[in-house]
């Protein structure tokens, strides 16, 4: 396997990765045109904030890369919708850079409040301008945070220990939590009004962007001083110059921008004497920069071998298929998909799956696997996995409707499929008999015990004499041995369900020939 580190990943990234088994290509950067050319020799790749990875860079993987890695938080610059429909697993690592960055915003609080950085360069410039530089203590003061995640509440935690007051806007964060923290949480007009200094420390959404702009100047405490070691595009960046002059924001510490490297229309902002600004310098320090190698390297080997995958963003149900109790299930209801995907020709337009037992506390991610089994024989060479599975199902317009039962009064753990439509074989359901031993128990109300594996001929019949061995009989004339058979009667009916596992490939005249028998229909041949 071999993963691609760009944007000056820490070295340490590539030793582990090789230390794993795993061939490492450290490079600090590629055009676009290279990179999109070389990207489909990968089988991960990790970036920092400055590669942008698109749909289009993905689809140039040609279906070879399978997880994207983020050594550090954000992941703005990773288009994850793309990356989910295509079946790339993208993981971060959310706790590599915390202090970096909450210690960074807490200095640039400092500077704000004290002058520091243009006295240092009032005084590098040989003035003495002491009386120019008075600044203002944060004892006492209230700090708005909004966002309380790891660097959020880290950030609420240092600054508490200056005496400032601290209240906070996230709408994830229970009451009690926050005052663990020594945070009031308040509603976002309340921390805009009450607030002297305002940090954020939240992704960049629809609701996040613009929160600090023209629109809403007349919510914000006169004079409020801001600060950004989050996202750009978080405060409108075209605004803030009229805010600082007309009073209504009294100074700005910015670490992130909109676009980056800062475009020439922001240097008039940069250059603004009330405004303190660092080149998203948040994370860069040598600590965090080798704690994000070091974790992104462990999480991708770890993923792409298929042990653990934590950090992972878009890959909940994967995340859960380690989980030993749960492997066997996944496996169930893979082959159950492949099964019915298998048995009937067409597309269902809607097909319910039923849990009852264990497998009802597991529904959503065995519905994934469900479908990640069904898709694949049908997914035109594209990769179906845990991730992407509900996706192509939209895209192929099939819905889905999950139900979970009582347990039968014949089996404890049972998932049963119901396909609309008119498929040869309506509704089917499966078992486990032991860790590795998955089989179909019923096929539209005839019970069965009908292996899931190998291969298989599953026909309807009449159920009269000779039937199987008719079947049999032709099986045999083409050298073909039966390994297990299995047959569902009715019992008011003259109507069979039969199942033969054969050793080896039936060809097609045999197959014919067991197809045009007098009493056989629907004669499916399933390599499971």
């Amino acid at each position: 396997m071999k993963v691609l580190l760009l944007d000056n990943v820490d070295a340490v990234c590539a030793d582990i990765l090789k230390k794993r088994g795993i061939e490492a290509d450290l490079v600090s950067k590629l055009d676009q045109e290279k990179l999109y050319e070389t990207i489909s020799n990968y089988d991960g790749l990790v970036v920092r904030s400055a590669t942008k990875v698109t749909e289009e860079l993905i689809q140039h993987a040609k279906g070879n890369l399978k997880v994207v890695g983020r050594a550090g938080v954000g992941v703005d610059n990773i288009d994850i919708e793309a990356a989910t429909k295509l079946g790339v697993l993208v993981m971060n690592t959310p706790d590599g850079n915390t202090i970096s960055t909450a210690e960074h915003a807490c200095g640039l609080i400092l500077s704000l409040v004290r002058n520091i950085p243009n006295a240092v360069a009032s005084l590098k410039a040989g003035r003495w301008d002491r009386k120019l530089y008075m600044g203002t203590e944060v004892h006492g003061k209230t700090l708005g945070v909004v966002g309380l995640g790891k660097i959020g509440s880290s950030v609420a935690e240092r600054m508490k220990s200056f005496g400032m007051n601290i209240i906070g806007y996230d709408p994830y964060m229970t009451t009690e939590r926050a005052a663990e923290i020594g945070v009031k949480l308040v509603d976002m007009d309340e921390l805009l009004a009450n607030s002297d200094i305002i940090t954020v420390h939240t992704p960049l959404t629809e609701k996040t962007r613009g929160l600090i702009s023209r629109a809403n100047a007349s919510k914000l405490k006169k004079g409020v001083r801001l600060v950004n070691c989050a996202r750009g595009g978080i405060f409108d960046e075209s605004d803030l110059l009229g805010l600082l002059e007309d009073g209504t924001v009294s100074e700005v510490a910015l670490d992130v921008y909109t676009t980056e490297p800062v475009p020439e229309s922001l240097h008039e902002l940069l250059k603004h004497p009330k405004v303190v600004c660092t080149p998203h310098l948040g994370a860069s320090t040598e600590e965090a920069q080798e704690k994000v190698a070091v974790q992104i390297a462990e999480q991708i080997a770890d993923a792409l071998e298929n042990k653990n995958y934590k950090g992972s963003l878009n890959g909940k149900s994967i995340a859960l298929s380690t989980d030993r109790e749960v492997q066997p299930l996944l496996e169930l209801a893979d082959r159950l998909g492949k099964f019915a995907c298998q048995t009937n020709s067409g597309n269902p337009g809607k097909i319910t799956l039923e849990y009852s037992g264990k497998c009802a506390e597991k529904a959503e991610i065995l519905t994934d696997a469900f479908l990640s089994g069904y898709l694949f024989e049908i997914a035109d060479n594209a990769p179906v996995n845990l991730i992407n599975a509900r996706y192509l199902a939209d895209q192929k317009g099939i819905e889905i409707t999950e139900a979970k039962t009582k347990s039968s009064k014949t089996y404890a753990d049972l998932i049963t499929v119901k396909l609309d439509g008119s498929p040869a074989y309506k509704h089917i359901s499966g078992t486990i008999f032991n860790e590795q031993d998955h089989r179909v128990v019923n096929i539209d109300g005839l019970d069965i015990e009908l292996h899931l594996k190998g291969t298989v001929i599953l026909y309807r019949n009449v159920d009269r004499p000779g039937m199987l061995a008719a079947v049999s009989s032709k099986l045999a004339e083409n050298d073909i041995n039966i390994a297990a058979l299995s047959l569902g009667r009715a019992k008011d009916t003259s109507r069979a369900v039969t199942g033969i596992s054969i050793d080896k490939d039936a060809d097609k005249d045999t197959l014919s020939a067991i197809i045009g028998m007098d009493g056989v229909e629907h004669v499916k041949y399933l390599k499971l």
